[in-house]
Formats: C-alpha cells, sequence, structure tokens
C-alpha cells in the first residue's frame, strides 16, 4: 500500500494519548484492507476504525480562468488494542 500518510494536526496529538492514530489513505482503499494491512507491517491489534472523507480543494488551471480540483482523500482514525502502538509514519526524503 503506497497511499498512507500519517497527519499531525492538535486533535491527531490529542488523540495519541488515547492509542489512537490518524492517518490519510488513498480514497480507494477499503477498511478491511487498511486493516489487515496494519496488522501484518506493525504487528498491531486494531480495535476500531472511524473515517470520514474530505473533499479536494478548487485549483485554477493554465493563465486563463478555467478552474480544476484536486483529488479527495479519506482520513482514518485508528484506535490499538492498549500496548501496541505504531511508530510515527515518516516520508521518504529524497536527496537532490
Amino acid at each position: 500500500m503506497d497511499g498512507i500518510n500519517s497527519v499531525f494536526t492538535d486533535k491527531s496529538i490529542r488523540l495519541l494519548g488515547k492509542n489512537q492514530y490518524t492517518s490519510n489513505v488513498e480514497s480507494g482503499s477499503t477498511r478491511t484492507e487498511i486493516k489487515h494491512w496494519l496488522e501484518l507491517f506493525f504487528g498491531v491489534k486494531v480495535i476500531a476504525m472511524n473515517s470520514h472523507r474530505l473533499p479536494g480543494k478548487a485549483r485554477r488551471v493554465g493563465p486563463t480562468t478555467s478552474m480544476g480540483h484536486t483529488m479527495h482523500y479519506r482520513r482514518m482514525i485508528i484506535t490499538l488494542q492498549p500496548g501496541h502502538s505504531i511508530p510515527p509514519l515518516r516520508e521518504k526524503k529524497e536527496k537532490n
């Protein structure tokens, strides 16, 4: 799974105290796929998952006044069993 990014907002940092992790995932991913992926790669036990779809933003395209939009994405709030944790998900930085 390529499209999973951690989210660092005031709410997501507050939820870390409740053993809940927030991440943006590809909009086409299902809850069962994400749960299976997390349990397989991180060796954690997922208790609950909440999700909501965030809309894309309007963007100007070219020198004219035509408008386009960015893709929408899904935000997941994942609750883990006590005693389990996920290491921070960091994006790879490419060397120039």
